[in-house]
């Protein structure tokens, strides 16, 4: 079995736009007419900047640019203009976030001798035509100018001293290379760059069928559309799934933005498949990493971060091979091995069996899929959806787990454990 590490939780959080809070006598909003203007005047550049990308108009393009804007900055947005003419869009803006000020590097500031400097909360908000239910909002670390009445384009690298980040989608890494795929009613979208070409494909022509079978375990009450990204380096994978999951041993993640609560539904939920994948994965792993990954995708409404990662990958894992019926032996050697030469386990893995990389990770998601799997096998799977919705509603105590057992299956921890291990042991014969 494949390890997959799988990000369950989001790795960037949505900033909403939100209005001043009520200020003044008898809570009347004060408005500074600096302030409005200021806005209205930077709202408009980012308008005019999102259409001239979206429209690959370099004249207009060039026109938004600071006299003292780096020339790679422009130079940038003219090849992003270029690659995402291939992308199939259903939206693309810039807007102004409510975030905290920050200050403009002073060496910037003096070199522009401009009327106003500001380094704009902004965002990027976009979406995918098809694969995208609603619109994602990336940040970017904008720094704006006025020279006159005009508004200008200064500079959007990163600026981590100041806690403030741009970030680059596929487009920012070379030419895109698309994929369009029907799953149920709706559209998928498969990603990448043409070095990647044979990898996109395959996943494309599995799509369909991954999604039909992750609707047959969780049910049709999820989007089954997906926007599939197949990164070309290690960079643009961190760039998509964020810098903690840049272990050599990953294949694929799933992310997304943070579910509101009381939502039914998530944005910004990708399937990014790391550079190394094409080399590590064949046709039968790639079969079950996609629906693993797709699992979590179609969950992550479902899902409370902090739930016990040994039901949530547990689960993800059993839907990734339950097309393949491959038995305990083959399904989890690791798991096989440890029971041959210490007997059945005797206790549910922790979340830091699966952080902990290597064998003890791999070892995890084999006991956890294991686990999920005897509840399949045992009572039915949706017994294990049950159990799953049950169980994925934040960190579960020792006392709570040993009630949600009982009520989903009629087994106490114990007695879960007992029995799993003894299934475990009995699929080895």
């Amino acid at each position: 079995m494949l390890l997959a590490v799988v990000v369950v939780g989001a790795l960037t959080a949505r900033s909403q736009l939100t209005e001043s809070e009520p200020r003044g006598a008898e809570g009347a909003a004060a408005v500074n007419p600096y302030e409005q203007a200021r806005r209205a005047g930077v709202q408009d550049l980012l308008n005019r900047w999102a259409g001239a990308v979206r429209a690959g108009d370099t004249d207009a393009l060039a026109a938004l640019f600071d006299r003292a804007a780096a020339p790679e900055f422009l130079a940038s947005e003219i090849r992003r203009s270029e690659h995402l003419a291939a992308v199939p869009l259903a939206d693309w803006g810039y807007e102004i976030g409510s975030d905290p000020e920050t200050p403009v590097p002073t060496d910037l500031a003096e070199q522009l001798d401009a009327t106003d400097v500001w380094a704009v909360p902004a965002y990027l908000r976009y979406a995918v035509e098809g694969a995208d239910a609603g619109s994602t909002r990336k940040p970017v670390s904008l720094i704006v100018a006025r020279r006159g009445e005009n508004w200008t384009l200064v500079s959007d690298r990163s600026l981590p001293e100041y806690g403030r980040h741009t970030w680059r989608g596929p487009w920012d890494f070379g030419p895109v290379v698309v994929r369009e795929v029907e799953t149920g009613s709706h559209s998928s979208v498969v990603l990448g760059h043409s070095d990647q070409e044979e990898l996109i494909d395959a996943i494309a022509a599995d799509l369909a069928d991954a999604v039909s079978s992750v609707t047959e375990l969780w049910g049709p009450d999820w989007s089954q559309r997906a926007l599939v990204v197949v990164s070309s380096s290690q960079e643009e994978f961190m760039e998509q799934v964020g810098a903690d999951h840049s272990g050599s041993d990953i294949a694929a993640v799933a992310v997304s933005d943070v579910v509101e609560p009381g939502s039914d539904s998530a944005t910004g939920q990708r399937v990014v498949f790391s550079p190394a994948a094409s080399e590590r994965l064949d046709e039968d792993t790639r079969h079950s990493v996609l629906r693993h990954e797709l699992t979590h995708v179609a969950a992550r409404a479902a899902t409370t971060d902090g739930s016990p990662m040994w039901m949530l990958e547990g689960f993800a894992d059993y839907a990734g091979h339950r097309d393949a019926d491959a038995p305990v032996g083959r399904a989890a050697p690791i798991l096989a091995a440890a029971v041959v030469a210490h007997g059945p386990p005797t206790r549910l893995p922790v979340d830091a069996d699966f952080m902990a990389g290597g064998e003890r990770a791999q070892a995890a998601y084999e006991l956890a899929w294991s686990v999920s799997a005897f509840v399949a096998d045992r009572f039915d799977e949706p017994t294990l959806r049950e159990l799953y919705v049950d169980l994925a509603t934040g960190p579960v105590d020792s006392h709570e787990l040993d009630v949600k057992l009982h009520e989903a299956v009629g087994l106490s921890a114990s007695e879960f454990v007992t029995d799993w291990g003894r299934w475990v042991a009995e699929g080895l014969d």
